[in-house]
């Protein structure tokens, strides 16, 4: 695995710390009574649900190595207070694509965070890429697939 920090909020290190709790005190658990009782039943070359047992321990366990390693190498996103004068990881961003009307907003996040949905975009997506170290009034472009586009920045909180 690659040992390049992983920014997180403090909400999202919270949600990883949790799920691994969690995967470890939980699921861990509940994948071993799964795979006891299908044990139980003998002849594991034609038991599907010892395989499907053998399967989800191993999803489970694979998890947990993720996280432990995404957690070790976290850094948090401090959140400050006051004007923000250029975009930072962490950052909420109204933008505005050029010849537009309508306003975006989208918040700055590591990619172990990433939601367009919910308005994070990932510091390494070419939009978040573009938006890091700029200001308020300064036009971004972005090489999106549809061609090139254009976005100026209206409000950084």
């Amino acid at each position: 695995m690659s040992e390049q920090p992983i920014y997180l909020t403090r909400e999202g290190y919270q949600k990883l710390l949790e799920e691994l709790e969690y995967l470890r005190t939980v699921r861990r658990q509940e994948v071993a009574k799964r795979l006891n009782l299908a044990m139980d039943e003998g002849n594991y070359d034609e038991n599907a649900e010892y395989e499907a047992a053998k399967i989800e321990q191993a999803f489970v366990e694979g998890r947990i190595m993720t996280l432990e390693s995404m957690l070790r190498r976290a850094v948090i996103i401090e959140e400050t207070t006051g004007p923000k004068t250029f975009v930072t990881l962490g950052s909420w961003v109204t933008i505005q694509e050029e010849g537009g009307s309508a306003m975006e907003r989208y918040q700055v996040v590591g990619s172990a965070e990433a939601d367009p949905a919910r308005g994070r975009i990932s510091n390494e997506s070419p939009l978040g890429q573009a938006l890091l170290g700029h200001r308020v009034g300064d036009v971004v472009t972005v090489n999106a697939p549809d061609g090139v586009l254009r976005f100026r920045i209206l409000r950084i909180e």
